[in-house]
């Protein structure tokens, strides 16, 4: 999705910089997600596949996202082969939840 028009106007990371934060993401998903699923609609539940540096670059990148997005709220559950990463949101950017969620079934589809 080349179009960021989905990105909310409370988003303070600089309009440049947000095709790169797109690509990290995509990059991620890409290279380690194993499965994603919706258990809430305001929750999106994706499993990453772990090895060496994955669990620091998740929560790097969850803590870059966090401080230009408040308004998500990130869980990173580390495990042996897994790293859970539960992203939630308040209703009123459910759209913007719905996007990652797009992303994600194009890299597993």
């Amino acid at each position: 999705m080349s179009d960021l028009a989905w990105v909310p106007q409370s988003c303070t990371l600089p309009t440049e910089e947000r095709p790169l934060r797109v690509a990290e993401w995509d990059a991620l998903f890409s290279e380690r997600l194993t499965s994603s699923s919706r258990p809430e609609p305001l929750r999106l539940r994706l499993d990453l596949a772990g090895g060496p540096g994955v669990e620091e670059r998740v929560r790097d990148l969850v803590a870059r996202e966090s401080g230009c997005c408040s308004f998500f709220t990130f869980t990173t559950t580390p495990g042996e082969d897994l790293i859970g990463l539960d992203i939630a949101v308040e209703a009123a950017h459910e759209t913007v939840l719905d996007a990652i969620a797009a992303r994600t079934v194009r890299v597993q589809g």
